[in-house]
């Protein structure tokens, strides 16, 4: 989480170069000549032809297929593509692809808005209106109220929203939060406003990156800014390429390039498939022949003293740890693989986290696209604003307000619908053990941070490379049992079970 990124992209980072008597795994080209098709001429060039187009959109769409349905597969990647090939139409493609794409996932259940809103009509005993009409109604008034506020940032860059965008639009979603939970409004109102919440929510942090670029002297057009608030290529909470300025730079900025950056894409997606494919042999071999139990089971035969054996039990955490790695380097392959077809040569979100040396060198290739939203703000509204003539203390500082609590409340928006049903007060008690888990994370990274800026550097021998391994993901295994998503166990269950794998409870 340091200013300058310990990784800005793992297909063309040489900090993993490896000595030339390395590289005869198979006569003088190792695995990565065999596989950097992205550098070989003729290929560069026959996928500039329209043929090689036709074999770039039927791979991808394949691989795709594993995370949507075919058609909708299809579609993802013609937009990409279409995107990339078509420069006088692209604003236009881009705005109507991300926010189709919206209305269909609305429209057909395949995001969970429908079912957040229906919870909340049942416990206001609302039935005399679709959950879909106030859903694309909720829609249009973001849309509407998204597209003003980047016009007037652009025009008054006085405009507190335009000064302080994150601050700004954290006070709307704790308004529109608070509302839907006071007493005193009920029945079709509350429900209008959690409607317009849930909508809202996951559109916060792509808005955020919108209003910073207005700053800038080449602030792209709004119909670009709202073409990328949650684009066509990722459909999460999580802004996979930041926002329009990253966007610009990383744009493809010759043919040459284009058919590039869509070579790599097409690997990345096809690796994001192999990866998934791990991830099921995985279960199955574990899960399902040697009947490892999960994470929340092992912790349930615990709690009801019928703890499975020490090996079982940390088989659980282990098996846990590997299968939410491998999940978020899947999605992130995925959604950064499509956008490289649309011309974006985007760096990786996960990049060989297992080669990590140190904790902070872990939180920069895990999720790089998330510890980058940290970065930008938290880290440095953080870094330069406080304890500027303590720097290790400043350093520190910044970090902990970044990977704890940006870390902190980036989750516990995420999953804002735990309200509907249990309410403020439920929510913000069931978020305990996350808390704990940004709090010992914040720590860690802030200490690696500092042990940096010391001089500190690890060996790299291959016995300083094996202690590295096992301190950097003995640490993020252990920490894994605060985090993996449950809600079920309190911190206090939480550390009694972690403290049975050493044999102290």
């Amino acid at each position: 989480m340091s200013l300058p990124s310990a990784v800005q992209s793992g297909d063309e980072s040489a900090e993993e170069a490896q000595p030339a008597r390395l590289r005869a795994c198979f006569g003088k080209k190792n695995l990565r000549d065999l596989l950097a098709i992205d550098e070989r001429e003729p290929l560069v060039l026959a996928a500039q032809t329209w043929l090689g187009q036709l074999v770039i959109f039927l791979v991808a769409v394949l691989a795709v297929s594993s995370f949507e349905d075919r058609w909708q597969a299809a579609l993802l990647v013609g937009l990409a593509m279409a995107y990339a090939r078509l420069p006088r139409y692209r604003n236009w493609i881009l705005l109507g692809g991300t926010w189709t794409a919206a209305l269909l996932a609305l429209c057909l259940s395949q995001n969970a808005i429908q079912d957040n809103i229906r919870a909340m009509m049942a416990v206001e005993n609302v039935h005399d209106v679709s959950p879909l009409a106030l859903g694309l109604l909720a829609m249009a008034v973001v849309f509407v109220g998204a597209w003003s506020v980047l016009e007037l940032s652009r025009r008054d860059k006085s405009l507190f929203v335009a000064r302080r965008p994150m601050l700004a639009l954290l006070g709307i979603e704790a308004v529109l939060c608070g509302l839907c939970s006071l007493s005193v409004i009920n029945g079709l109102p509350r429900v209008l406003l959690w409607s317009l919440l849930i909508v809202f929510t996951p559109y916060l942090w792509f808005l955020a990156y919108a209003l910073a670029d207005q700053r800038s002297r080449d602030a792209s057009p709004p119909i670009f800014q709202m073409g990328v608030l949650r684009p066509f290529w990722s459909p999460t909470f999580l802004p996979f390429g930041k926002g329009a300025a990253f966007l610009r730079k990383t744009s493809a900025k010759s043919p040459e390039d284009l058919a590039v950056t869509q070579i790599k894409g097409v690997k990345l997606l096809l690796w994001a498939n192999v990866l998934l494919v791990i991830k099921i042999a995985l279960v199955w071999v574990f899960q399902e022949q040697l009947q490892v139990p999960g994470l929340e089971g092992a912790q349930d035969a615990f709690l009801a003293g019928q703890s499975h054996s020490l090996p079982y039990a940390w088989a659980a955490v282990i098996l846990s740890t590997a299968k939410f790695s491998l999940q978020i380097a899947f999605w992130g392959h995925l959604f950064i693989g499509v956008a490289r077809l649309a011309g974006f040569r985007l760096p990786r979100s996960t990049w060989r986290p297992l080669g990590s040396k140190t904790l902070m060198e872990y939180f920069n290739r895990f999720h790089y696209y998330f510890k980058e939203l940290l970065v930008d703000f938290f880290f440095v509204p953080t870094f330069f604003k406080v304890f500027r003539g303590h720097p290790r203390l400043r350093l520190f500082f910044a970090t902990f307000m970044a990977a704890g609590v940006g870390n902190a409340i980036w989750h516990f928006i995420r999953d804002i619908d735990l309200i509907a049903t249990i309410g403020l007060g439920g929510a913000l008690a069931s978020f305990e053990s996350y808390a704990f888990y940004c709090l010992v994370l914040a720590t860690g990274l802030g200490l690696s941070q500092v042990r940096m800026s010391m001089g500190f550097k690890p060996s790299l021998s291959v016995a300083g490379r094996l202690r590295s391994f096992l301190f950097v993901w003995s640490f993020v295994v252990c920490l894994h049992i605060f985090s993996d998503g449950s809600r079920s166990h309190s911190i206090g269950e939480r550390l009694a079970f972690l403290g049975s794998l050493f044999g102290v409870i």
